[in-house]
């Protein structure tokens, strides 16, 4: 492992101990050369996956950017950071499991976007303005609406979902 400081790779490692979820490795470091001190994860990854983007570009999946985007949308809302991790964890799970060695961006997208519905509908809406690049106000109403119809079924059913805020009020304007 490359040291991030000095760039030496005669790094040694001083600790290893599994996460909570079992789901990766934290690795203390310790470079020989400068002295720095760094932590490494090691994941289990089952096959590499190119993202082919809507412009037909293909790049190569990045968990961290997945993780990154997710958290954007998540931002300032009362979310654990395990559930935030888990919820990504189950995500590339679910890609790497459906086989492909190239997913379209709109499938890992819609993923997102279904997870984050059942996590937060906050999230879902901030994640889905970006993703469907909302243009006008409308298009946040249709999307408050589906939540709203979702919640509704939820109360039909008996599901204890909460029903946010953000709801309720389109919820009292209808």
């Amino acid at each position: 492992m490359r040291c991030p400081y000095c760039g030496c790779e005669n790094t040694q490692v001083k600790d290893s101990r599994p996460t909570e979820e079992n789901q990766s490795i934290r690795r203390r470091r310790n470079c020989e050369d400068c002295g720095g001190r760094f932590t490494t994860f090691e994941r289990v990854q089952l096959r590499e996956i190119t993202v082919i983007k809507r412009s037909g570009r293909r790049v190569p999946f990045d968990r961290e950017k997945l993780s990154r985007s997710v958290e954007i949308a998540l931002r300032k809302r009362p979310i654990q950071s395990e559930r935030i991790d888990r919820m990504v964890s189950g995500i590339v799970r679910q890609l790497e499991s459906m086989g492909e060695q190239e997913m379209p961006s709109s499938v890992i997208g819609e993923l997102i976007m279904e997870a984050l519905k059942g996590l937060d509908p906050v999230a879902y809406v901030r994640f889905a303005s970006v993703y469907r690049d909302f243009r006008e106000a409308a298009d946040f109403h249709e999307v408050l609406g589906e939540i709203a119809e979702r919640d509704k079924a939820d109360d039909e059913t008996g599901s204890a979902t909460p029903k946010p805020l953000a709801v309720e009020a389109v919820d009292r304007k209808h």
